[in-house]
């Protein structure tokens, strides 16, 4: 099978592996078709799970081999990383801004970006969407960067970093559906719209794929800026969403320590 996906056009290759953290998600968004309600040390723990495995992939997957790239394209290593790294959390912190969502379990008065009248169902899809893009680009990111035949850049590393993705992927069909769910809506339009979160990843994985095919000379600051788009939803959303009931932090942190350490001998062995 991988040896299949290896001879592939890596833009195929980035929209085969994004349509796969597509289908994780909507798996998580099918739990609605079994119970109406999980329990909250469990949603808060796969939530700090997702979060372990997004801090390892932005470092193993993205920010150090998009350090090696600088290197060796001759640019100034520590400086390629830090504005790539910086405007990727710049980019989320405009969107969080105006891009109209609403994070689940709160109240429609604490919905962010720009006043809408919109669905409540329809902004907490957006939230999720929100996390997705810088997913999806990351994984697009890291078939273009082997495409370019840099060394730091391996075919395992990218599966590696399309299946953490995929893995973390999980949870936020979950934390989509299941409460639309127990807001009364059918099960079939919550898994809908739960799934309906995934959509753009695979739309972000194409581009990036394309854009750092076209634009090597990039490919560095893509693969940092990537990195700091995924921190910022880490920092920002899910670590705070995850910890929000005192009584189950411990849990949550070593669910977070979890999630980093399967993501980084994803990426150690793959890569």
């Amino acid at each position: 099978m991988i040896d299949f996906l290896v001879q592939l056009d890596p833009v195929l290759q980035a929209l085969l592996a994004t349509l796969f953290t597509w289908g994780v998600t909507a798996a998580g968004a099918s739990m609605v078709f079994f119970t109406n309600r999980l329990d909250a040390r469990f949603m808060d723990s796969m939530l700090g799970f997702a979060a372990g495995v997004m801090i390892a992939a932005s470092f193993w997957s993205l920010l150090s081999p998009g350090i090696e790239m600088a290197e060796q394209l001759g640019h100034v290593p520590w400086l390629t990383a830090v504005i790539g790294f910086m405007g990727g959390g710049i980019f989320m912190r405009l969107a969080d801004r105006l891009l109209p969502h609403l994070h689940p379990g709160l109240g429609m008065d604490k919905s962010e970006g720009v006043k809408t009248t919109w669905q409540r169902s329809t902004l907490l899809v957006l939230a999720i969407t929100l996390h997705n893009v810088p997913e999806g680009l990351a994984v697009g990111v890291a078939f273009g960067a082997v495409a370019a035949d840099l060394p730091s850049a391996t075919m395992g590393g990218a599966f590696a970093l399309a299946i953490g993705i995929g893995i973390q992927n999980f949870p936020e069909g979950t934390v989509v559906a299941m409460p639309l769910r127990r807001e009364g809506m059918s099960k079939r339009k919550s898994f809908f719209m739960g799934q309906a979160s995934g959509i753009v990843e695979p739309i972000a994985g194409v581009i990036g794929a394309i854009f750092v095919m076209k634009m090597q000379s990039i490919l560095p600051y893509a693969l940092c800026f990537a990195a700091g788009a995924m921190i910022f939803v880490v920092v920002e959303e899910l670590i705070p969403e995850s910890q929000r009931k005192y009584e189950n932090i411990d849990l949550v942190t070593l669910a977070t320590m979890t999630g980093f350490a399967v993501m980084m001998i994803l990426d150690v062995s793959l890569g």
